[in-house]
């Protein structure tokens, strides 16, 4: 059901509205966020992101080209059928211009071809696979907070450096583990290190006691957890229980969130490494932000919420600047944009819809170095865009090749 978020729009009649709203369907401005609302990845997306794009809308004004801004959102359950299923009601049922978040690859590639095929701006934030802005690019699909291949550049380029040259990997059996495990793969080769094995578990899984064994028995150095969310989480706890990291193997998280490290505790995750788009406590601007936040949700904000924010005020800027939500204005809009916001200063949207935008290499605290609750990272590197994420023309992405 259509919700809208600005009160002065609701007052607003329709045959009232400004000559500018008809370049709009429908005359309104609708966003579909669609997300994990109960599962694995609740924590870092779900209800988070549809409240960071309701303060995106209410940061905006409400309105856009005289024109309402309605937000919908459902629970894709992390099926990419039942996904592409309510992204095409939406788009022809609700008339829905731009959909967001699409946390599980799987979900967003789905619903990145519904986009293609009905000409709708699709802008993904919680999903990772760099197959997004790679050989499944669109003209109208964007890929916002983070990839796989900026997180394999990150925590991978460290971890080697650190001495950590051989890697077994436990990976989430679905899209984006398989290309996490492929982009770190090739970074800690790229670095000298080698890659002596790789077990698939499914998605997602509570017992990871066979799949840890296994990663045990082969003496890596690295043990590299290509998945996220609570599976992260689960393979962690049960690492310990195991004795792996007191037996002299480590752990490499290779997508954390800070739900992630909160879940686990300082004592069990003090020292990983992780590669993140976004902390809370960067800046003035970002802590003024998450304390907005954390009012309505009751925790800090991830970066996958906070890139929702980011995305969805980005959107309505280029509609602004479009004079229209036509799919293929607005991202042309969208390309042209310096993407300047709490989320990022000085970010740029490449053609094949990656927004480049600096990285952060953190290291979980200490007990004893953190002031409290939420006061979980240092920042020990910024990554620069152009290291970060790949050169489009190097994606395989054939809108640059």
């Amino acid at each position: 059901m259509l919700k809208n978020l600005s009160l002065a729009a609701t007052l607003v009649a329709i045959g009232s509205m400004p000559a500018a709203a008809e370049k709009l369907s429908d005359n309104a401005v609708r966003i579909g966020v669609m997300t994990d609302m109960a599962a694995v990845y609740a924590d870092l997306s779900g209800q988070g992101s549809v409240v960071a794009a309701e303060m995106a809308i209410e940061d905006f004004g409400g309105t856009v080209l005289g024109a309402p801004i309605e937000l919908v959102s459902a629970d894709h359950q992390n099926k990419a059928d039942i996904a592409a299923a309510k992204a095409r009601e939406w788009i022809d049922t609700d008339g829905v211009d731009m959909l967001t978040d699409l946390v599980t690859s799987s979900v967003a590639l789905a619903v990145q071809e519904v986009g293609k095929e009905k000409n709708r701006v699709i802008m993904v934030v919680g999903a990772a696979t760099s197959r997004l802005t790679g050989e499944n690019c669109t003209s109208t699909g964007f890929h916002w907070a983070y990839d796989t291949y900026a997180l394999a550049n990150g925590t991978g380029t460290a971890v080697v450096k650190n001495g950590g040259d051989s890697w077994f990997f436990l990976t989430a059996d679905y899209a984006f583990g398989h290309s996490l495990e492929s982009d770190v793969s090739k970074i800690v080769e790229k670095n000298g290190g080698t890659v002596v094995g790789a077990v698939r578990h499914p998605f997602p899984t509570t017992d990871f006691a066979s799949f840890l064994l296994q990663a045990q028995a082969s003496g890596a150095k690295i043990i590299g957890l290509a998945n996220a969310g609570s599976d992260t989480i689960n393979a962690i706890k049960q690492a310990s229980e195991f004795g792996i990291v007191e037996g002299g193997q480590n752990l490499a998280g290779l997508l954390m969130f800070i739900t992630d490290v909160h879940a686990l505790g300082l004592d069990a995750a003090k020292g990983l490494f992780m590669t993140t788009g976004w902390y809370w406590d960067l800046n003035d601007d970002t802590r003024a932000w998450a304390a907005r936040f954390e009012e309505k949700v009751g925790r800090k904000p991830t970066m996958v919420q906070v890139g929702v924010y980011s995305a969805v005020l980005s959107y309505l800027k280029a509609v602004e600047a479009a004079g229209t939500d036509e799919a293929t204005a607005v991202s042309e809009a969208l390309k042209s944009m310096e993407i300047n916001d709490v989320f990022t200063t000085g970010g740029k949207v490449y053609a094949n819809g990656r927004m480049a935008h600096d990285m952060y290499l953190v290291q979980v605290k200490k007990p004893e170095d953190s002031s409290g609750a939420w006061d979980y990272l240092d920042v020990v590197r910024t990554i620069p865009a152009a290291e970060a994420f790949q050169n489009p023309a190097e994606t395989g992405c054939p809108i640059t090749n």
